[in-house]
């Protein structure tokens, strides 16, 4: 029979051991710095630039492409999910039937652990009904319900780096830069900090290049992220583009209401803490207060005063 201590001993290190790896992974992130350093100065051999073709898609996403090709779908779901899947930044064509691959593959998989736990299941058929159609539905909604939160944790990373943006938009309009250049500048300047920024603003300016209207790229690119700041953002660029008005005063502006807001904002989380603190304060902390403060004391009670009051009666 195993030692209770080296089982609380082994217990101890395997969550130290998944705690220091997720420390590292998460908080440390070694790789953060080399990104920003950017790439090498001094490279060792010469760069080979007839290769431009991008990685191969692997055996998996090609096995989940094949199987998602075969799911029937309307016009309108598919160019739905298009949507979702560019705002969650995956691009490729392919992105629309490898998702539905993965939905066909999750449903399977939960759909077999059903099967699995229907031995351990009480002898109703309704339950065993129930608990395989429940595995059905959860397998399929799964993977929208991650790329929603894919799309959503972007959407973030795009207005949390807007404010960067605009004080580069402003320094480059007001040293003389044209419109276009100063977003082709900005999206050179940010790719190591707001690599997600600047792989938006790169496409606006390939939008351009290849002749869309300034103001067609720019409505594009308000589409492609789904964010209402960059929607009023893109909005204020067209609008002083059609009508001439100063380009550097009306982004400050903005760039002032932008910073205010999002003072606002959390002064207005910083307002709410209290409030959530409540219930894990009232459930977790204050039990242990009680018992840590008046345990003793009702021990003593317990020990000497109900016996008194024995004798008594």
């Amino acid at each position: 029979m195993t030692h209770p201590l080296f089982l609380s001993i082994a217990t101890f290190l395997m969550v130290m051991l998944l705690m220091a790896w997720l420390g590292y992974r998460w908080v440390y992130k070694p790789n953060k710095y080399l990104r920003q350093l950017g790439n090498p100065v001094i490279l060792d051999g010469p760069r080979v630039t007839g290769d431009i073709e991008g990685p191969r898609p692997g055996t998996v996403v090609t096995f989940l492409q094949t199987v998602g090709s075969k799911m029937p779908s309307s016009e309108q779901e598919v160019a739905t999910l298009r949507v979702d899947l560019i705002r969650a930044g995956f691009r490729s064509e392919s992105a629309a039937p490898v998702f539905y691959g993965l939905r066909v593959i999750s449903t399977a998989v939960l759909v077999m652990l059903s099967f699995l736990m229907l031995a351990k299941m009480p002898s109703n058929v309704m339950l065993k009904v129930l608990l395989l159609v429940f595995g059905a539905m959860a397998g399929w909604i799964l993977p929208k319900f991650f790329l929603e939160k894919k799309v959503k944790k972007r959407q973030n990373i795009l207005r949390l780096s807007l404010p960067d943006m605009l004080d580069m938009l402003v320094v480059s309009v007001e040293a003389g830069l044209g419109l276009d250049q100063a977003i082709q500048h900005v999206a050179r300047e940010l790719a190591i900090s707001h690599p997600q920024l600047s792989e938006e603003l790169s496409l606006v300016n390939l939008e351009m290049r290849a002749g869309k209207r300034r103001a067609d790229a720019l409505r594009n690119f308000a589409e492609r992220t789904g964010e209402p700041e960059i929607r009023k953002l893109m909005a204020i660029l067209i609008q002083n583009d059609r009508f001439g008005t100063s380009m550097g005063e009306s982004l400050r502006n903005h760039s002032d209401f932008m910073r205010t807001r999002r003072r606002q904002e959390a002064e207005e989380r910083a307002g709410k803490v209290g409030v959530k603190l409540v219930f894990p304060i009232f459930f977790c902390i204050l039990p242990a207060i009680i018992l840590v403060a008046a345990g003793p004391a009702l021990l003593q009670i317990f020990k000497y005063l109900f016996p008194m009051m024995d004798h008594v009666g």
